[in-house]
């Protein structure tokens, strides 16, 4: 064999730290790596070797400078449960924010490339986020460590086998993918998986499964060799994926000592006690002697805790840990810091269930249950249907396509997603009929008055295809795809992106296949309803002057909807049913036969998100005000442009010609 390197490698045997500097061809390169699997794992472990290899980077890291575990001490058992001599095949990481979970992970990367190489597939929520993690992680990771930086060749070389998603090192190689990807999760077997923020994933990769699951299958050709770490924050109870692998597991807590009376507690928020209004008061009460516990003692606290098994896991080979930030080291994230994002977060829902998530590590409970549509009905306020207040700035609407006709309500969007129903219309004739799509069609040219004299149009308006999918693509290719949206509704919620697309899909027309088929919309319909009810919960102001008071996202009722109107927008609950495997799961379930007024409503919140209304900055909200502020008085239509040159969502709609003629909807439920 050509080269004295390899003669000298093959007759010492390999050692965890040699590199191989001659060059090879394929055959001697597949013996090298074939002799490197045969060899015994190390026995170092990933916290050893991060102690002794990693180096943190300023471009990943708030603390650059050699690792130092005794900084994260709860990061020890679980990085070392990853060794490859630990027994445990699957580790369970559901936590809060600012523990250094990402970290823990790299540092098994570096420890997988450098002492116990093998394929490795990592797997973040979407190809872009791996890109990401990619270029911000691994990359610092490698040429900050100079042992890694022998095994991986630069990205600039030639045939260095290391890209942004792949990275090779001698006896093995890291594929980053993205759960987004079937192609990605099932390119090749793997000894090593790691899952990041699986609660972030979507529920099915290309409609071919869970991605969790398609990549663990990945794992099967190694059998027990295999190890898969998955971490992630929690999101809702019943359809977190990172709360169900932890039910499985042995539930280890972390427990530390009072540094007064000694007695050992996994740290709860429940004992984080302040004056109200005074965060700096902030101090954790021992549940043993009721003494406070001063920041400044968590450094000790840290150092002599100990995690502890408080379940028996459903697999034998699985173990979890679950930490809050309540542990975050002196100098990351104080208990100051809790307990004024507590305060802070209590006037939204929303924001109190990221508090929940991202800082206590636990899930939040949907409340699914219908809000009263008797207190919605009485509730109603003083201005005539099918005008717009003066605090809608566009319009949106959501269709639902029937069997015998098209139900249509128009809603109008302010700051903060205050809502307003401007119109609820009902066309008769099924889908089958060319005049209820010209009928449609008539709708979108429609105008309603604001109540600043200028006439608003509909923006966008989204349109459900699970009925009769063909004729609602076929008629939104007529209309044009910058004004109707049709959608597809999707299982599960995902509150990161609502919504996806659009993705073309295949489309018939009278038995031909259409070119490039339609632009779909995919949305998570169990996002916006549980959204819906949350508004609709919210408080009316009971001051004398309610104006710019409501609450963020209050939804506004006319007086003329009648109670089977306020029924159907409330025909919903969320419960909580069992699968076939057992687990639990949240689902939403008709308490009514008619629920056309409620799926309507999602559809338009859908086309507000798709319009950018959750994503707008304030010159985008002020140039809508400017825009219905005064009226022209001209029937021509006018558009007007952002300051960044992108066209607003309501150009074209704004100051447009009076209604002509008789409209040709009819609605049962207003009057």
């Amino acid at each position: 064999m050509p080269g004295s390197t390899w003669a000298s490698w093959r007759n010492s045997g390999p050692s965890s730290g040699d590199r191989i500097d001659a060059p090879f061809d394929g055959a001697e390169d597949l013996l090298q790596a074939w002799t490197a699997g045969l060899t015994p794992d190390p026995d170092l472990t990933v916290s050893a070797w991060a102690d002794r290899h990693r180096i943190l980077s300023l471009r990943g890291a708030n603390e650059a400078g050699p690792w130092r575990t005794s900084r994260t001490p709860y990061l020890q058992e679980l990085m070392d449960a990853l060794s490859p001599r630990h027994p445990a095949q699957r580790v369970v990481f559901m936590k809060g924010s600012q523990l250094g979970a990402s970290e823990s992970g790299c540092n098994w990367i570096g420890y997988v490339i450098h002492h116990a190489p093998g394929p490795m597939l990592a797997v973040q929520p979407s190809v872009e986020l791996a890109k990401r993690f990619s270029q911000q992680r691994i990359d610092p990771l490698i040429e900050e460590s100079p042992s890694l930086r022998e095994k991986v060749a630069p990205a600039r070389s030639r045939d260095s086998g290391n890209t942004v998603l792949s990275k090779e090192f001698p006896g093995g190689i890291l594929v980053l993918t993205g759960a987004n990807s079937a192609v990605g999760l099932r390119s090749m077997p793997v000894r090593y998986l790691f899952l990041d923020e699986v609660d972030a994933y979507p529920p099915s990769a290309d409609d071919e499964g869970d991605p969790v699951a398609l990549a663990e299958a990945r794992t099967r050709t190694f059998s027990w060799r295999r190890k898969v770490f998955l971490a992630s924050t929690p999101t809702i109870k019943g359809l977190s994926r990172i709360e169900r692998e932890y039910e499985a597991s042995d539930q280890r807590r972390f427990f530390v000592p009072c540094p007064h009376c000694g007695e050992s507690q996994s740290m709860t928020f429940e004992r984080l006690r302040w004056q109200k209004g005074q965060p700096e008061t902030a101090a954790y009460v021992c549940e043993a002697c009721e003494r406070p516990i001063a920041e400044h003692h968590k450094t000790m606290m840290l150092e002599k805790g100990e995690w502890r098994p408080t379940a028996v896991p459903v697999d034998p080979l699985s173990i979890g840990f679950h930490l809050s930030s309540l542990y975050s080291p002196v100098g990351w994230l104080s208990w100051e810091r809790v307990a004024r994002e507590w305060e802070l977060c209590q006037s939204s829902d929303e924001a109190k269930r990221s508090f929940i998530n991202t800082v206590l590590g636990e899930t939040w409970a949907e409340t699914g249950e219908a809000p009263d549509w008797l207190r919605l009905y009485e509730r109603r306020e003083d201005w005539r249907i099918g005008t717009v207040p003066p605090g809608g700035l566009f319009l949106t609407a959501g269709a639902d396509v029937q069997k015998d006709r098209i139900e249509v309500s128009v809603w109008a969007w302010g700051r903060g997603l205050e809502s307003w129903l401007i119109d609820h219309l009902v066309i008769d004739g099924g889908p089958g009929e060319a005049a209820t799509w010209t009928r449609l069609s008539v709708l979108l040219g429609e105008t309603w008055p604001h109540a600043s004299g200028v006439r608003l149009g509909v923006a966008r308006l989204g349109i459900d295809s699970g009925y009769e999918a063909p004729a609602v693509y076929a008629w939104a290719r007529r209309q044009g795809w910058g004004q109707v949206l049709p959608i597809k509704g999707a299982e599960g919620f995902n509150r990161s992106a609502p919504v996806s697309g659009p993705t073309h899909v295949d489309a018939t027309e009278g038995g031909v296949r259409i070119r490039r088929g339609a632009r779909l919309w995919t949305v998570a319909v169990a996002t916006f309803k549980s959204e819906t009810y949350r508004f609709l919960r919210s408080a009316a102001p009971t001051g004398d002057d309610p104006i710019d008071r409501y609450p963020a996202g209050f939804i506004h009722l006319p007086r003329q909807v009648d109670a089977e109107w306020v029924k159907q927008l409330v025909a919903e609950q969320l419960v909580t049913v069992k699968t076939k495997r057992g687990f639990s799961r949240l689902e939403w379930q008709k308490l009514r036969e008619r629920n056309e007024v409620l799926d309507c409503r999602v559809y338009a919140r859908a086309a507000a998100w798709i319009a950018g209304a959750d994503r707008w900055p304030e010159r985008k909200w002020r140039e809508l005000e400017a825009q219905v502020a005064f009226d022209t008085g001209d029937e021509e239509t006018t558009a007007t442009e952002s300051n960044a040159g992108e066209k607003s969502p309501t150009a074209g709609k704004l100051a447009a010609a009076p209604r002509r003629g008789r409209r040709v909807f009819h609605s049962s439920y207003v009057s």
